[in-house]
């Protein structure tokens, strides 16, 4: 129960945060509400995919991060960068997650926990379970393939 509350309080906190406000400081946003069973987009990488739901100006990601997955392994070779450049804001599912910023910085992201990371690091899976986080700020561009 303390994990819906807590999924629940941050996801209203980035949709208000996204939604516009209009002249008389009434949104005319509608509901919505959509399902990760059927994302709007998924995009796959190795030991990892990631699955996008738009929702009012908001994209909200979940990803899957499997055993043995390394971010500058899985998802470098896409990206095309020294480290991960996504700024993410999300809250940990399952699995454990091992972060390192780019200034040497160690984070052990755990279920139940939320974490901010400014762009600027690596990440790997810790264990044999796999790791699922729900990001509501660093999926936008996350995973995309970059030309040269």
């Amino acid at each position: 129960m303390k994990t819906v509350i807590v999924i629940a309080a941050i996801a209203a906190t980035v949709i208000l945060m996204s939604h516009k406000v209009h002249d008389n400081n009434i949104s005319k946003e509608k509901a919505e509400l959509k399902d990760f069973s059927k994302p709007d987009e998924v995009r796959e990488f190795p030991k990892g995919k990631v699955e996008l739901v738009k929702i009012g100006n908001a994209t909200v990601g979940r990803a899957t991060f499997q055993p043995g997955w390394k971010w500058s392994e899985s998802v470098q070779p896409l990206a095309k960068t020294k480290s991960c450049t996504a700024p993410h804001f999300q809250y940990h599912v399952s699995g454990t997650i091992m972060v390192k910023m780019d200034d040497g910085t160690l984070l052990e992201c755990k279920p139940g926990e939320v974490s901010l990371l400014p762009m600027g690091h690596d990440a790997w899976v810790v264990g044999d379970e796999p790791a699922v986080v729900v990001d509501f700020q660093g999926m936008i561009d996350y995973a995309k393939t970059k030309k040269n």
